[in-house]
């Protein structure tokens, strides 16, 4: 155990350079929770209808996007380690390919989600919700297509270690989603008045406006000139895809299946009627806010643990998942304390419902009880993507989430009549299991007799 334990001086300077490389990415994944605290306070403000559509409507859009979202974490990774091989020059032709996957995925999803909405009636969704959640998905599954691609290029510049520009376009849509969500929503400036529908077709205009955006600022910085990015045009190698998908594919399995947890959730408190679903929309959102932090932390692990292994630096390895975890451990402890301390108050930022804001505030302690487990299961992730390993830790993810997690919130929730309070002890339960798994097999392959290939997933 003590050749795993870093040097102290050595440790702060990849606690600090961590902390770096992390903070933008920490606040670009806060600009994008805030868009969802954006579409809950409007859509709250318009009535407990429109918000228990809005919870509704963005668990089912946000169950499939997961997919291409963890998939295309294969780009960091992958990218780190060419950066940390010295082999830069082949980035262009890698991200080229990237593009390629990146359309497939956004076309796929978009088909997916026009058929989505035929599902609400046999999941048992409360009729007086579906007209609302219908019409969420249908205006945003238009963005689809372009969030794939956005998040292409967000991580071809997380995986350089440049991770400014996801703060930044992050924090661009967001303003761009404040006026067009209300105007859409309540039909100001003589727009029509659209409730959630108008919410979804002003985030599919914000996603489109943050790709185009993204795709000429790497046309035109100077920082991206020498990787020739789009250079010349290239056509689909399935080579390259596959190795993408090699390594991707067991990632966005494994973020579905955590996400899903969360997702599944709400669509069963979706059964219990508008208060319940409205309650948990307001509670997942702020607990989603939260989760950016690690996140945010998380990817940045991934980044350095996959440069260092691309450079041979087994210890390296250990250091930069170890900072991840020192400063992880610190963001969820103010995070709990906060939810533990201010749940009424920041409930009330959502709705003057007084039932569901006295659900939402208790179900905001539960939040607070799965902080720590929360932030050390994405962190262990993080770690074992740098690895490039992924199959495995996508196994323990099944059996932590779907084995105990959801049955044992579905059985307390639903069996034993807890409602949704006992859904989210099933939260607890299987983030708290996946947090055991994923660190200590991110433990025993840190070894430096264990490095996985870095060409491979395992």
């Amino acid at each position: 155990m003590s050749s795993l334990v870093p040097a102290r001086p050595r440790f702060r300077r990849d606690v600090r350079a961590s902390a770096i490389l992390s903070a933008p990415l920490v606040l670009g994944h806060l600009a994008t929770g805030l868009i969802g605290f954006v579409d809950s306070v409007i859509a709250g403000h318009h009535g407990t209808d429109t918000l228990a559509s809005v919870s509704i409507g963005t668990a089912l859009f946000w169950l499939p996007v997961m997919i291409p979202m963890g998939t295309l974490m294969a780009v960091p990774a992958a990218v780190s380690q060419l950066d940390g091989r010295g082999r830069r020059h082949e980035i262009g032709a890698l991200f080229r390919q990237a593009l390629w996957l990146s359309a497939g995925l956004g076309l796929l999803l978009f088909a997916f989600m026009t058929l989505a909405t035929l599902a609400l009636g046999p999941m048992g969704i409360a009729p007086e919700i579906r007209p609302g959640a219908e019409a969420f998905l249908h205006g945003i599954r238009w963005g689809v297509p372009a969030l794939t691609l956005y998040l292409c290029m967000r991580y071809l510049c997380d995986g350089l270690h440049w991770t400014l520009p996801t703060m930044l376009f992050g924090f661009g849509g967001l303003l761009l989603l404040v006026p067009m969500g209300y105007a859409f929503t309540y039909g100001a400036f003589g727009l029509p008045e659209l409730g959630a529908g108008g919410l979804g077709f002003a985030s599919a205009a914000m996603m489109w406006a943050q790709a185009i955006g993204f795709a000429i600022y790497l046309r035109r910085s100077p920082r991206f000139a020498g990787l020739r990015l789009f250079e010349r045009f290239d056509g689909p190698r399935w080579p390259a895809i596959k190795g993408l998908l090699a390594t991707g594919l067991p990632i966005g399995v494994t973020v579905a299946m955590e996400g899903g947890l969360f997702i599944a959730t709400a669509l069963l408190i979706g059964r219990l009627g508008e208060v319940p679903a409205a309650a948990h929309q307001i509670a997942i959102n702020v607990a989603a806010l939260c989760f950016m932090i690690p996140m945010g932390l998380a990817e940045a692990t991934t980044v350095r643990v996959g440069h260092a292994l691309g450079r041979g630096d087994a210890a390296g390895v250990r250091r930069a998942a170890f900072a991840g975890y020192t400063i992880m451990l610190g963001t969820q402890l103010v995070s709990a304390c906060v939810l533990l301390g201010g749940h009424d108050l920041v409930v009330g930022f959502y709705t003057a419902d007084a039932a569901v804001a006295s659900l939402a505030a208790s179900l905001l302690l539960y939040a607070a009880a799965f902080q720590f487990p929360d932030g050390i299961q994405v962190l262990s992730a993080g770690a074992l993507r740098g690895l490039k390993d992924t199959r495995i830790p996508m196994i323990l993810a099944a059996v932590a989430y779907w084995g105990i997690g959801m049955p044992l919130g579905a059985g307390l929730g639903l069996g034993l009549g807890w409602g949704p309070k006992g859904m989210w002890v099933g939260l607890i339960g299987g983030l708290s299991v996946a947090a055991v798994l994923l660190s200590v097999r991110f433990m025993r392959a840190s070894q430096a007799h264990r490095l996985p290939v870095a060409t491979g997933g395992q």
